[in-house]
């Protein structure tokens, strides 16, 4: 499956540390990732994983073009709630775009935890008969 991670500055350490913890998991499927975030998730654990620009110059429009091709399985976005509103539309036009076209998305880590044990459990299956 087609797993996107993004983050915000502020989560980028915790992200990090999701993927370490669910590294085995994580390993079996294909991951991608806004410019900063891959980068650091692979340094982090040496996961491939394909990177689209960074958020702020167009990878946030990356992601959304994938969920509209339906090609992205599980969204997991860790974002700075603290952030006024109009600092993060990003996670609007994606969350928008996997409540269109059903696509599971994670904005905390208690979210995605439950995604990935899931996921390694079977139950989102399917999505490979989409």
């Amino acid at each position: 499956m087609n797993i996107g991670i993004i983050s915000h500055n502020n989560k980028k350490e915790l992200i990090e540390n999701f993927c370490i913890a669910y590294k085995k998991i994580l390993s079996k499927h294909t991951l991608y990732a806004t410019g900063v975030t891959g980068r650091r998730i692979e340094e982090a654990t040496n996961l491939r994983v394909n990177k689209f620009l960074p958020g702020s110059v167009g990878g946030d429009h990356q992601f959304i073009e994938m969920i509209e091709d339906n090609s992205m399985d599980i969204v997991i976005f860790f974002y700075n709630p603290s952030l006024a509103a109009t600092e993060k539309p990003n996670i609007y036009a994606i969350m928008n775009q996997c409540d269109a076209y059903c696509i599971p998305m994670a904005t905390n880590i208690a979210t995605a935890e439950v995604l990935i044990m899931g996921l390694e459990h079977g139950d989102l299956e399917w999505r490979t008969h989409k």
